[in-house]
């Protein structure tokens, strides 16, 4: 299992897809109909915080799953 899961609030993202070039485990990906990003593969969030730290926005939220050890 893994211990991070990420969200993004499309609401906010204005789908400048930094989340998606800074991602190494490449979670996000940019949707065809309104090029924001979703997390496509949230399973391998690792945790980084690199799309947090890098959205302009504020869209993108990483947080530890509950009961996962450090």
């Amino acid at each position: 299992m893994n211990k991070f899961d990420v969200s993004v609030d499309t609401r906010l993202c204005k789908a400048c897809g930094l989340c998606v070039l800074v991602c190494p485990k490449k979670v996000f990906e940019l949707r065809d109909e309104d090029g924001k990003s979703v997390p496509v593969n949230a399973l391998a969030c690792i945790g980084c915080t690199q799309c947090y730290q890098i959205c302009p926005d504020f869209a993108i939220t990483v947080y530890k799953k509950e009961g996962a050890l450090a």
